[in-house]
This record gives structure tokens, C-alpha cells and sequence, in this order.
């Protein structure tokens, strides 16, 4: 059983009884938010560093290669899902499609039953260059989360994810 308490502002985690991490934070709203905004920042810088080593690979953005890997998880798909599927807007979507048409990496093709849908898939260039395509995230990152237990990454996914949907951007 996992629990979490604070003592005077300091966060201890504990399973079973053991403790696992304690971390000191402040307790005033004002100092709370600036460690939130910190903490942030941090990951923001670390995706922003991640983002320029991704882009000397084919010229692709990390939203780009998100796209490519799920699309080269599906089959197909049409706008609409792979919108949902990579949380971002469809006139976002529309512009990343657009460039990578563009380069050669997907095709748009009508369905043969109703003309109005419009389903996406790789070429045969884009499938090669996602297959060659380095990871999302850091791969010291990955390491570090792959060396993590279970438990704790699983709680580190659920937080971010909340996190996510606090901010409420759908990009």
C-alpha cells in the first residue's frame, strides 16, 4: 500500500511502511506555485533541448514523428482520430499533415465507399524514416523511468497526465 503524508513540508511516500522518497516543498500557495512553475519550466527546457537533437534527424519536429509512429501503428486512419490520437487540434493537425505530404511521408487517399472520408497513411518513405526515428523522449530520460518500479511510473504517468488535463490546452 502506498501512502503519502506532509510534515511541515516536507512529502513522505512511503510503501508497506518504508519510506521512499521524501521531498521538501513549500507550503504557502505563492511558494507552492513557484515550484509547480519550476518544475515546469524544467521539463519544458528538457523537451524544448530533446525537440532541436530530434529535428537534425530528417528535418522532422517531435510532433512530426508523433504523428508518423501513430500512424505506422494503424493501418490507416482519418484526421479526426489521428487528431484525438496525438492531442491537437485539427487546424494544427492540417498544417503538420500538409508538410509531411509534402515531403512524401504520407499519402491522403478517399475511401472507395463514401469520397467524403479521407484516410491517412504512410508512404513507404515515411514508414523507413519512422522506423530509423529516435525516440520521443531522451533516452536518459527513458532510462531513468525504465529503472523506476512499476508502481512508480505508473504514478508519474497518472500525475503528468492529470497534470495535462488540468492545464486543459488541447495542444
Amino acid at each position: 500500500m502506498i501512502s503519502c503524508q506532509t510534515v511541515l513540508g516536507t512529502i513522505y511516500l512511503s510503501m508497506s511502511g518504508k519510506n521512499i522518497r521524501s521531498e521538501t516543498i513549500e507550503t504557502t500557495e505563492a511558494n507552492l506555485e513557484l515550484s509547480l512553475f519550476q518544475a515546469l519550466r524544467r521539463l519544458q527546457q528538457d523537451a524544448e533541448m530533446h525537440a532541436k537533437r530530434l529535428a537534425r534527424f530528417g528535418g522532422l519536429s517531435p510532433v512530426q514523428l508523433m504523428i508518423l509512429q501513430v500512424l505506422a501503428s494503424e493501418r490507416q486512419l482519418t484526421a479526426s482520430a489521428l487528431s484525438k490520437r496525438v492531442s491537437l487540434t485539427p487546424a494544427t493537425l492540417s498544417g503538420q499533415l500538409d508538410r509531411l505530404a509534402e515531403r512524401g511521408l504520407l499519402l491522403r487517399q478517399r475511401d472507395d465507399l463514401d469520397r467524403r472520408r479521407q484516410w491517412l497513411l504512410l508512404t513507404d518513405e515515411g514508414r523507413a524514416l519512422q522506423q530509423q526515428a529516435p525516440s520521443l523522449l531522451p533516452p536518459e530520460f527513458f532510462a531513468r523511468f525504465s529503472s523506476l518500479p512499476d508502481w512508480e511510473q505508473h504514478g508519474i504517468a497518472a500525475a503528468l497526465l492529470r497534470a495535462a488535463s488540468i492545464c486543459g490546452s488541447a495542444e
